[in-house]
C-alpha cells in the first residue's frame, strides 16, 4: 500500500485550489460508495484535503472528524467559499487547536496547517454534529431539513392517497414521506433512495417496515432495478452545495418518468416558484395540481 492510499479527501475541491494526492480515500457522505470518516481509525491518515460543508455545525463536525483521523504533524488543507463558511473557517479550526495559514483565492478561503498533537473541543464538536433524535425521528446536522419537518414534505404527506403496489421515494431524506406512504396496506414495496449517507442511515433507523429497502444512491444516475413502478413520491432537491440548481429537480422528474409503468403516478411537492410544469408536460399524459399552500405546491402526474 502506498503513502497516497493513506491520504484523505472530503468532497470535490475546485481544480487548482487544493490538489489531492492520487489515490486519496474519498470520505464525502454525498458521494455514494465513499468511506465513512466516522469509521476511520484515529491518527491513521498521512494527509487530508476537505472542501468544507456550508452548515456551521456540519462543517465543524466534518473538520473535527478529519483532524481526528490525521496523524499528529500530518498536513491538512481545508477550504470553503467565502460566502458559505469560508470567512469563519480559520477561526473554527483555531478553536479546535490548530495553527493555520489562511489565504484567499477565487472566492474561497483556504486554510492549511498540520494536525496538532492535542486537539481542543473535539468531543463537543463531534457530539454537536452527530446523529440525534428530533421530534422522535433520527436525523443529523447537514441532512436536508435536519431539525424540522420540511413544509413541502408535510404538505405532500397530508395529501397522499392510499398508495398501492411497488413504488419509490426519490431523495427520501430521513424517511418522512415514506412513513406517510406506508400507512397504506396495499403498498407492497417501497424503495428509498438518497445521495446522503447520513440521511440513509437515519432512514434505516426511522423506517423499519419490512416492505422497505433503503439505498445510498444518486437518483440522477439510471437504475435498472427501478422499472415499471406503480408510483413515485418525491420532494426533489433544488440546491447543490448551497447554490440553487433547478436542473436537479428536473432530472428527478425525468428519472421518475423512466421508472414508472404506463399509468403509474408521480406525486411531487415543490416550492411554488420552481417551474417544473414544463418538464412534466412532455413526460406525463395527465398532470393534476392537487394543492398549493404556504409557498408550496403538490402535483399528481400520470404516465
Amino acid at each position: 500500500m502506498t503513502d497516497d492510499e493513506f491520504q484523505g479527501l472530503y468532497g470535490a475541491p475546485p481544480d487548482g485550489l487544493s490538489p489531492a494526492a492520487p489515490g486519496a480515500i474519498q470520505f464525502s457522505p454525498l458521494m455514494p460508495g465513499a468511506a465513512a470518516l466516522e469509521a476511520q481509525a484515529p491518527n491513521s491518515l498521512a494527509g487530508f484535503v476537505m472542501l468544507a460543508p456550508p452548515g456551521t455545525i456540519e462543517r465543524r463536525y466534518a473538520a473535527a472528524l478529519g483532524l481526528q483521523a490525521l496523524a499528529a504533524g500530518a498536513p491538512f488543507t481545508i477550504l470553503a467559499p467565502k460566502d458559505r463558511g469560508g470567512s469563519r473557517l480559520a477561526a473554527e479550526l483555531e478553536a479546535l487547536g490548530c495553527i493555520v495559514q489562511d489565504q484567499a483565492k477565487r472566492h474561497h478561503r483556504i486554510c492549511t496547517g498540520v494536525r496538532p498533537a492535542t486537539l481542543v473541543g473535539l468531543d463537543e464538536a463531534l457530539a454537536e454534529g452527530g446523529p440525534r433524535q428530533v421530534d422522535g425521528l433520527w436525523s443529523q446536522p447537514g441532512v436536508f431539513s435536519w431539525d424540522r419537518l420540511d413544509p413541502g414534505s408535510a404538505l405532500l404527506a397530508q395529501h397522499l392517497p392510499a398508495l398501492a403496489g411497488r413504488g419509490a421515494d426519490f431523495g427520501c431524506g430521513i424517511g418522512t414521506l415514506a412513513l406517510a406512504a406506508l400507512a397504506s396496506p396495499k403498498l407492497t414495496h417501497l424503495a428509498l433512495l438518497d445521495i446522503d449517507r447520513r440521511a440513509v442511515e437515519a432512514a434505516k433507523r426511522n423506517v423499519t417496515d419490512p416492505r422497505v429497502t433503503v439505498r445510498w444512491a444518486d437518483v440522477r444516475q439510471p437504475d435498472a432495478t427501478l422499472t415499471k413502478l406503480d408510483f413515485v413520491v418525491m420532494n426533489p432537491p433544488f440546491h447543490d452545495g448551497g447554490a440553487e440548481d433547478r436542473s436537479l429537480g428536473q432530472t428527478f422528474i425525468r428519472r421518475a418518468a423512466e421508472s414508472l409503468r404506463t399509468g403509474g403516478r408521480l406525486w411531487l411537492t415543490a416550492n411554488r416558484h420552481l417551474p417544473y410544469e414544463a418538464v412534466l408536460k412532455p413526460l406525463f399524459k395527465r398532470i393534476t395540481p392537487v394543492v398549493e399552500a404556504s409557498g408550496y405546491k403538490v402535483y399528481e402526474a400520470q404516465k
